[in-house]
Protein backbone atom coordinates (compact mmCIF):
# COMPACT_ATOMS: atom_id res chain seq x y z
CA UNK A 1 0.00 0.00 0.00
CA UNK A 2 1.24 3.36 -0.84
CA UNK A 3 1.05 6.08 2.27
CA UNK A 4 0.86 9.36 1.96
CA UNK A 5 3.81 10.88 4.10
CA UNK A 6 4.53 14.28 4.55
CA UNK A 7 7.71 15.88 5.92
CA UNK A 8 7.32 16.33 9.81
CA UNK A 9 5.55 19.50 10.77
CA UNK A 10 3.57 19.67 7.33
CA UNK A 11 0.43 18.09 7.70
CA UNK A 12 -2.08 20.24 8.49
CA UNK A 13 -3.55 17.35 10.69
CA UNK A 14 -1.29 17.90 13.15
CA UNK A 15 -2.85 21.23 13.43
CA UNK A 16 -6.69 20.16 13.50
CA UNK A 17 -5.58 17.24 16.24
CA UNK A 18 -6.35 18.76 20.00
CA UNK A 19 -7.40 22.09 18.50
CA UNK A 20 -9.87 21.74 15.68
CA UNK A 21 -13.02 20.10 15.32
CA UNK A 22 -13.09 16.68 14.37
CA UNK A 23 -15.32 16.88 11.25
CA UNK A 24 -12.53 18.63 10.10
CA UNK A 25 -10.21 16.77 10.73
CA UNK A 26 -11.65 13.62 9.39
CA UNK A 27 -12.41 16.00 5.99
CA UNK A 28 -8.60 16.66 5.47
CA UNK A 29 -8.05 12.99 6.01
CA UNK A 30 -10.90 11.89 3.39
CA UNK A 31 -8.81 14.15 1.37
CA UNK A 32 -5.36 13.39 2.05
CA UNK A 33 -5.19 9.55 2.01
CA UNK A 34 -4.91 6.74 -0.92
CA UNK A 35 -7.76 5.08 -1.58
CA UNK A 36 -6.56 1.84 -0.01
CA UNK A 37 -5.93 3.76 3.31
CA UNK A 38 -9.38 5.59 3.76
CA UNK A 39 -11.53 2.38 2.88
CA UNK A 40 -9.59 1.37 6.06
CA UNK A 41 -10.72 4.22 8.17
CA UNK A 42 -14.13 3.68 6.76
CA UNK A 43 -14.24 0.36 8.12
CA UNK A 44 -12.43 1.14 11.24
CA UNK A 45 -14.69 4.37 12.07
CA UNK A 46 -17.91 2.11 11.23
CA UNK A 47 -17.11 -1.19 13.21
CA UNK A 48 -15.94 1.53 16.19
CA UNK A 49 -19.38 3.09 15.98
CA UNK A 50 -21.05 0.01 15.84
CA UNK A 51 -18.97 -1.95 18.66
CA UNK A 52 -17.60 0.29 21.20
CA UNK A 53 -17.65 -2.24 23.79
CA UNK A 54 -15.35 -5.10 24.39
CA UNK A 55 -16.88 -8.55 22.55
CA UNK A 56 -13.71 -10.35 23.61
CA UNK A 57 -10.91 -9.92 25.21
CA UNK A 58 -9.87 -6.47 23.01
CA UNK A 59 -12.45 -4.46 21.68
CA UNK A 60 -11.67 -4.42 17.50
CA UNK A 61 -11.76 -1.01 18.01
CA UNK A 62 -8.68 -1.45 20.05
CA UNK A 63 -7.39 -3.27 17.11
CA UNK A 64 -7.75 -0.82 14.39
CA UNK A 65 -6.32 1.88 16.80
CA UNK A 66 -2.96 0.06 17.42
CA UNK A 67 -3.28 -0.67 13.20
CA UNK A 68 -3.53 2.90 12.14
CA UNK A 69 -0.14 3.66 12.17
CA UNK A 70 0.81 0.80 9.04
CA UNK A 71 -2.81 1.20 7.49
CA UNK A 72 -2.91 4.95 7.65
CA UNK A 73 1.22 5.75 7.63
CA UNK A 74 3.02 7.22 10.42
CA UNK A 75 2.00 11.12 9.37
CA UNK A 76 -1.80 10.17 9.97
CA UNK A 77 -1.89 7.73 12.42
CA UNK A 78 -2.25 10.11 15.01
CA UNK A 79 -5.47 11.50 13.53
CA UNK A 80 -6.81 8.16 12.25
CA UNK A 81 -6.42 7.53 15.82
CA UNK A 82 -8.34 9.91 17.21
CA UNK A 83 -11.24 9.18 15.14
CA UNK A 84 -11.48 5.83 16.32
CA UNK A 85 -11.50 6.83 19.88
CA UNK A 86 -14.22 9.52 18.74
CA UNK A 87 -15.88 6.66 17.05
CA UNK A 88 -16.26 4.19 19.81
CA UNK A 89 -17.15 7.02 21.91
CA UNK A 90 -14.65 5.98 24.57
CA UNK A 91 -14.81 7.16 28.49
CA UNK A 92 -11.68 7.85 30.71
CA UNK A 93 -12.27 3.95 31.35
CA UNK A 94 -11.54 3.30 28.25
CA UNK A 95 -9.05 5.93 27.50
CA UNK A 96 -6.51 5.06 30.15
CA UNK A 97 -6.81 1.36 29.31
CA UNK A 98 -5.42 2.24 25.57
CA UNK A 99 -3.16 4.38 27.14
CA UNK A 100 -1.45 2.61 29.43
CA UNK A 101 -0.83 -0.58 27.37
CA UNK A 102 -0.32 1.27 24.26
CA UNK A 103 2.88 2.07 22.33
CA UNK A 104 4.49 6.24 22.68
CA UNK A 105 2.65 6.66 19.41
CA UNK A 106 -0.63 5.45 20.59
CA UNK A 107 -0.18 7.47 24.00
CA UNK A 108 -0.17 10.31 22.24
CA UNK A 109 -3.04 9.61 19.79
CA UNK A 110 -5.31 9.60 23.45
CA UNK A 111 -3.72 12.72 24.65
CA UNK A 112 -4.82 14.60 21.72
CA UNK A 113 -8.04 12.98 22.09
CA UNK A 114 -8.92 13.93 25.60
CA UNK A 115 -10.07 17.67 24.73
CA UNK A 116 -12.51 15.97 22.77
CA UNK A 117 -13.86 13.43 24.71
CA UNK A 118 -13.47 14.33 28.01
CA UNK A 119 -15.29 17.46 29.66
CA UNK A 120 -14.05 17.13 32.79
CA UNK A 121 -10.72 16.40 34.90
CA UNK A 122 -11.11 12.68 35.22
CA UNK A 123 -8.34 11.52 32.14
CA UNK A 124 -5.66 14.37 34.28
CA UNK A 125 -4.01 11.48 35.61
CA UNK A 126 -2.95 10.29 31.84
CA UNK A 127 -1.34 14.23 31.55
CA UNK A 128 0.54 14.32 34.20
CA UNK A 129 2.18 10.64 33.30
CA UNK A 130 2.98 11.84 29.98
CA UNK A 131 4.46 14.98 31.85
CA UNK A 132 6.72 12.73 34.08
CA UNK A 133 8.28 11.59 31.16
CA UNK A 134 10.85 12.79 28.58
CA UNK A 135 9.75 11.62 25.46
CA UNK A 136 9.27 15.54 23.76
CA UNK A 137 6.23 14.37 21.23
CA UNK A 138 4.51 12.98 24.30
CA UNK A 139 4.78 16.28 26.19
CA UNK A 140 4.02 18.42 23.49
CA UNK A 141 0.67 16.08 23.25
CA UNK A 142 0.18 16.53 26.90
CA UNK A 143 0.46 20.27 27.08
CA UNK A 144 -2.54 20.59 24.67
CA UNK A 145 -5.96 22.04 25.60
CA UNK A 146 -7.12 19.41 27.78
CA UNK A 147 -4.05 20.56 30.17
CA UNK A 148 -4.89 24.28 29.67
CA UNK A 149 -8.22 23.97 31.05
CA UNK A 150 -7.60 21.41 33.62
CA UNK A 151 -3.77 21.23 34.92
CA UNK A 152 -4.20 23.13 38.95
CA UNK A 153 -1.46 26.14 38.66
CA UNK A 154 1.07 24.19 40.56
CA UNK A 155 0.99 21.22 37.73
CA UNK A 156 0.55 23.90 34.66
CA UNK A 157 3.92 25.77 36.07
CA UNK A 158 5.60 22.54 36.21
CA UNK A 159 4.45 21.70 32.87
CA UNK A 160 5.95 24.86 31.04
CA UNK A 161 9.00 24.43 32.65
CA UNK A 162 9.53 21.03 31.37
CA UNK A 163 9.05 21.83 28.55
CA UNK A 164 11.76 24.28 29.11
CA UNK A 165 14.16 21.34 29.96
CA UNK A 166 13.39 18.94 27.27
CA UNK A 167 13.34 21.71 24.36
CA UNK A 168 9.68 21.52 23.88
CA UNK A 169 8.87 24.38 21.82
CA UNK A 170 6.33 26.57 23.92
CA UNK A 171 3.85 27.16 21.25
CA UNK A 172 3.13 24.04 21.66
CA UNK A 173 1.69 24.68 25.32
CA UNK A 174 -1.95 25.46 24.31
CA UNK A 175 -3.62 28.43 26.74
CA UNK A 176 -0.04 29.86 27.49
CA UNK A 177 -0.52 33.83 26.79
CA UNK A 178 -3.75 33.15 29.01
CA UNK A 179 -2.15 31.52 32.06
CA UNK A 180 0.99 32.40 31.82
CA UNK A 181 -0.40 36.32 32.01
CA UNK A 182 0.39 38.03 35.35
CA UNK A 183 1.28 34.96 37.09
CA UNK A 184 4.31 36.28 39.44
CA UNK A 185 5.44 32.36 40.94
CA UNK A 186 5.19 31.27 37.37
CA UNK A 187 7.35 34.32 36.84
CA UNK A 188 9.88 33.54 40.42
CA UNK A 189 10.66 30.05 38.62
CA UNK A 190 11.30 31.17 35.30
CA UNK A 191 13.58 33.72 36.56
CA UNK A 192 14.92 31.34 39.02
CA UNK A 193 16.26 28.46 36.03
CA UNK A 194 17.11 31.43 34.12
CA UNK A 195 19.99 32.69 36.84
CA UNK A 196 20.67 28.53 37.11
CA UNK A 197 21.70 28.45 33.54
CA UNK A 198 23.49 31.46 33.86
CA UNK A 199 25.48 30.61 36.78
CA UNK A 200 26.44 27.41 34.96
CA UNK A 201 27.58 29.32 31.93
CA UNK A 202 24.66 27.92 30.02
CA UNK A 203 22.39 30.21 27.48
CA UNK A 204 18.67 31.00 28.71
CA UNK A 205 16.49 29.61 25.96
CA UNK A 206 14.63 32.10 24.12
CA UNK A 207 11.36 30.78 24.83
CA UNK A 208 12.32 31.02 28.64
CA UNK A 209 12.41 34.54 27.89
CA UNK A 210 9.54 34.90 25.71
CA UNK A 211 6.93 33.12 28.63
CA UNK A 212 8.98 35.62 31.23
CA UNK A 213 7.76 38.21 29.10
CA UNK A 214 4.21 37.02 28.90
CA UNK A 215 4.25 37.15 32.94
CA UNK A 216 4.93 40.67 32.91
CA UNK A 217 1.49 41.11 31.50
CA UNK A 218 -1.71 42.55 33.77
CA UNK A 219 -3.95 39.62 34.92
CA UNK A 220 -6.75 38.93 32.51
CA UNK A 221 -10.25 39.10 33.90
CA UNK A 222 -11.37 35.67 31.95
CA UNK A 223 -12.20 32.40 33.58
CA UNK A 224 -8.36 31.29 32.60
CA UNK A 225 -6.47 33.50 34.55
CA UNK A 226 -3.75 31.28 36.56
CA UNK A 227 -5.10 30.86 39.81
CA UNK A 228 -9.07 30.97 39.61
CA UNK A 229 -10.67 27.94 38.06
CA UNK A 230 -8.10 25.58 38.80
CA UNK A 231 -7.13 26.31 42.48
CA UNK A 232 -4.43 27.72 44.06
CA UNK A 233 -0.63 26.55 44.57
CA UNK A 234 -0.13 24.08 47.10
Amino acid sequence: MTHAQPGPGTSPAAALLARGPLDDLHAHLDAELPGAARAWLDQALAEAAAHPGAHGPVAVWELRFAEAGRRCGTAYADAARVLILRAARADPAALGRVYSQGTAAERRAVLHALPHLVPGPDALPLVEDALRTNDTRLLAAAVGPYAARHLDPHGWRHAVLKCLFTGVPVEAVAGLGERARGDAQLARMLADHAAERSAAGRPVPEDLRRVLALTDRAPSSTPHSPDAPHGKES
